[in-house]
């Protein structure tokens, strides 16, 4: 029994061996995406228009051959953007002959694009500040506790000179997190921009994520600074309470001396009702939820 049964497989692969190459073996017409690499340009010139990425082939060839252009390893459509400077309108069709590879048993019926325009122009270099370009989503009482960093913070940039040139900064690529309740360390890309090469292309992500709390601070003393001499300003009350909103290994380590109240003698000699807000320093990173009381009264004593 397993003699027939493995003769009978046997035979099965074999009419499906003959027929795959009976039929590969007849011409076909299909569609093929291949990479597009504009190269040879002057040295320290690029171009940074906007070309594809790919074209679109047409082609006709025996079974065999389309298999292997969309199987094997990815292709290249060759093109040399030339010597000058300056608009180049070129046909694609021009540099087939530059790509013998396609013409090896395969006709092209056609190519979409079928021509390029670009502008060459010279590169400059210039160092900018990363942005981080990220969505974070936090688990529910989680939050950053602190600035995003990247290491590094700036990367060197060369690119053509009328794109690079007006450039202030560069945002890494777009990455999401999360849902996040711990700090993170990750690596994000750099964008991929014709003509643009970086001196690093990955970059590191720290990020401070802790559980958000709130801490209230009582009695912080309000100071009124650039009062002049023979006046007096006594405030009504002096003293304020803070409530403070961070990460909670920050907020632990936070305590009243670090935080300020103020108010300016020329904010009351122009005030008109009677009260003035203080204005709060708080360190970087924690947030002011509410301030008691928002004003405070005041009288102003001469000498």
């Amino acid at each position: 029994m397993r003699k027939k049964l493995n003769i009978f497989l046997a035979s099965v692969v074999f009419s499906i061996v003959l027929w795959g190459s009976i039929s590969l073996s007849d011409y076909y017409y299909t569609n093929i995406d291949v990479k597009l690499s504009l190269v040879n340009f002057p040295d320290n010139y690029t171009t940074g228009s906007a070309i594809p990425d790919k074209v679109r082939l047409r082609v006709k060839g025996r079974g065999w051959k389309l298999l292997s252009l969309n199987v094997g390893p990815e292709s290249e459509y060759v093109v040399t953007a030339g010597k000058d400077s300056g608009w180049h309108t070129i046909s694609l069709y021009n540099y087939l002959e530059s790509n013998r590879w396609l013409l090896s048993d395969v006709d092209i019926i056609s190519i979409q694009p079928d021509s390029l325009r670009f502008f060459v122009e010279r590169t400059i270099s210039k160092k900018l500040p990363l942005i981080p370009n990220l969505k974070l989503d936090f688990k529910p009482g989680y939050g950053l506790a602190s600035d995003i960093v990247l290491i590094p913070d700036s990367v060197m940039v060369t690119g053509p000179v009328s794109y690079l040139k007006p450039m202030k900064e560069i945002n890494t690529e777009n990455k999401s997190f999360g849902p996040l309740d711990s700090r993170t360390e990750s690596e994000v890309g750099l964008p991929k921009k014709n003509g643009f090469n970086y001196n690093t292309n990955i970059i590191e992500v720290l990020l401070d994520v802790q559980k958000i709390v709130d801490k209230q601070f009582d009695n912080i003393l309000v100071e009124v600074s650039n009062v002049p001499a023979g006046k007096e300003v006594v405030l009504l009350p002096n003293k304020v309470s803070l409530n403070i909103r961070g990460g909670i290994e920050i907020l632990g380590k936070l305590d009243e001396n670090q935080l300020h109240a103020n108010i300016k003698y020329q904010d009351l000699v122009r005030d008109t009702t009677g009260s003035v807000a203080p204005v709060i320093e708080i360190p970087k990173n924690v947030t002011l939820q509410y301030l008691k009381p928002e004003r405070l009264r005041y009288i102003i004593r001469s000498y």
